[in-house]
């Protein structure tokens, strides 16, 4: 299982959020490339770049510094955060990211995605942000109808290849992920899927590999030193 490294940009520095609120911003540094260069050097194999301004205007906003990152670390990077059209895309997939995450363009317009999809193939991801199992939207500023597990199982039948499920309720909140839910979303289809939101500590991690997802995203436990990269890396090979 993958332990991917979250950078989540705001007005070009590397924040956190409380659940999704803008209001609740925690700043852990003036320069995310730098933040990348430490993920990378402490052995991470991805790392996840969120662009917290265009999620919420629906446009890039960060993405000269998105771009910065790219260029600097030889590791994947996945870009998530206002890709909203499949020329927005093709743009970041040649800018060189490896993945492009798409969250309310999906929930909008499925079949958008699933042209994605049958386009760009592992390249694309789909990211369904829930609050109580249920759909968010707008960088999760907005509540939709829609059941997060019957959701993942339409954009599978569409042909999306990989999902990111993440609990905003647990997201930044140190409690533990949502074992429940992400145990019923990993049983909801046979795509790879990424957990995110509530992990604390290590052994988080190794019982969210137990439940089959291919990676865990990790944000705040890094950033205040809960979890060490390392020494997680480290159990999670003991695993394997």
């Amino acid at each position: 299982m993958e332990v991917i490294p979250a950078i989540d940009l705001r007005g070009g520095r590397c924040v956190r959020l409380t659940q999704g609120d803008y209001a609740r911003e925690t700043v852990f540094s003036d320069d995310p490339v730098e933040m990348a260069h430490r993920w990378a050097g402490e052995g991470a194999t991805r790392i996840h770049v969120v662009d917290l301004d265009g999620a919420r205007e629906g446009r890039p906003v960060n993405d000269d510094v998105v771009r910065r990152i790219i260029e600097a670390v030889e590791l994947p990077v996945q870009v998530a955060g206002g890709v909203r059209t499949l020329d927005a895309v093709q743009a970041w997939l040649d800018t060189g990211a490896d993945r492009v995450i798409l969250g309310t363009a999906a929930v909008r317009d499925p079949e958008l995605a699933a042209e994605a999809s049958r386009r760009h193939g592992e390249r694309i991801v789909v990211s369904i942000d829930a609050r109580g199992g249920v759909v968010a939207v707008e960088g999760w500023r907005e509540e939709t109808k829609l059941q997060a597990e019957s959701f993942l199982r339409t954009l599978a039948g569409l042909g999306v290849p990989r999902f990111v499920y993440t609990d905003i309720n647990r997201d930044a909140m140190l409690e533990s992920p949502n074992y429940e839910m992400i145990e019923t979303m990993v049983g909801a289809t046979e795509c790879p899927l990424i957990a995110a939101g509530g992990v604390a500590e290590v052994e988080n991690l190794t019982r969210l590999s137990e439940l089959g997802v291919e990676g865990a995203i990790v944000g705040l436990a890094l950033y205040d030193g809960r979890v060490q990269l390392p020494e997680a890396l480290m159990r999670l090979k003991l695993l394997s």
